[in-house]
């Protein structure tokens, strides 16, 4: 059964609390227009499950230190960064529900803003002297462009064998919530097996994250995003590689000259999303998610018992059930 957010939260109740009133402070500003967007941004802050992951991976390996907290705000800033970014990059003109920042402000302001958000971040490590903490988000800041970067590159062709699109997903969206359970550890303790153990737990959360998140761009619910956004954004997502490795070759080149020249018309789309239903793909990549999501628990369950335990294994649950 998963739990409510809230009910996750609480071995770690009074230190988002600090956590979210130091957050807001820092992201105060004495230029105007600037200081406008950072409150806009708090404003529509999300779940904060990544820095939930931080605390909790704290607690779980000690306790939680000031570092923590420096280690929560470091992910939360670059992962808002990374997000302004991106939505400049897909055009996008809202996110979670509200408009983005390059919707309000257009490209040039936002792309100043998460400069100014990365910024604000490197300074903060630096200046508290968190240099393991810089090492292990700005490596995941990295990967998380590489994988970009190998997305575009692999989406031209439309070729993405399933060990290419693992390797992608680890990189873009798996090695910042690795880097968030693993900086959490290395804020609380300095036993390099407990850190390592951490990070390996948030690379294998992450990779059952994103699975989960194409799954939900072929539901039939009601969801955050819009069905078939991956489609038309020509990304190649688990459901659609299995589709397509188990095609006819003339029904594939059909599908495949969809996704490239077609992607915009919406009843080209609901095909290819009809495609995926009917060729098993959702279950497949919904037994890959669980799959991940098992060896996850395999290493939490090298960690004795406690209710920082427990509450990360309520959020793994929470993030692979999600409906949105």
């Amino acid at each position: 059964m998963v739990l409510s957010l809230n009910s996750i939260k609480a071995p770690i109740e009074t230190e988002l609390k600090t956590f979210e009133l130091r957050f807001r402070e820092s992201m105060q500003n004495k230029v105007a227009l600037l200081d406008k967007i950072m409150r806009y941004i708090v404003k529509r802050k999300g779940k904060q499950v990544r820095p939930m992951f931080v605390f909790l991976s704290a607690k779980l390996c000690e306790d939680t230190t000031d570092s923590t907290y420096h280690a929560a705000s470091l992910v939360e800033l670059l992962h808002t960064a990374t997000l302004v970014h991106d939505d400049v990059v897909d055009d996008s003109l809202e996110r979670r529900g509200f408009f983005s920042i390059n919707a309000l402000w257009k490209n040039k302001i936002a792309v100043l803003v998460g400069d100014y958000l990365l910024s604000q971040g490197l300074l903060l490590a630096l200046e508290h002297d968190e240099f393991r903490l810089l090492k292990i988000v700005s490596r995941a800041v990295k990967a998380m462009s590489e994988g970009e970067l190998l997305q575009i590159e692999k989406a031209r062709r439309l070729d993405i064998k399933e060990d290419i699109y693992y390797e992608i997903i680890r990189q873009k969206t798996a090695s910042l919530i690795a880097a968030a359970c693993c900086a959490g550890a290395a804020s609380s303790t300095n036993d390099e097996q407990k850190i390592k153990a951490m990070h390996q737990f948030g690379e294998k959360i992450g990779i059952a994250f994103q699975i989960r998140d194409d799954l939900l761009d072929f539901s039939e619910e009601e969801i955050g995003k819009p069905k078939g956004i991956d489609i038309k954004e020509k990304k190649m997502t688990l459901p659609l590689i299995y589709a397509l490795n188990h095609a006819e070759k003339k029904q594939r080149g059909r599908i495949i000259n969809i996704i490239k020249n077609k992607s915009t018309e919406p009843k080209k789309v609901v095909e290819v999303i009809n495609f995926v239903r009917n060729s098993g793909g959702i279950p497949y990549a919904q037994e890959a998610m669980y799959r991940y999501r098992s060896d996850a628990f395999e290493i939490l369950h090298t960690f004795p018992d406690c209710p920082a335990r427990d509450s990360l294994q309520q959020l793994v649950n929470f993030v692979t059930e999600r409906k949105k």
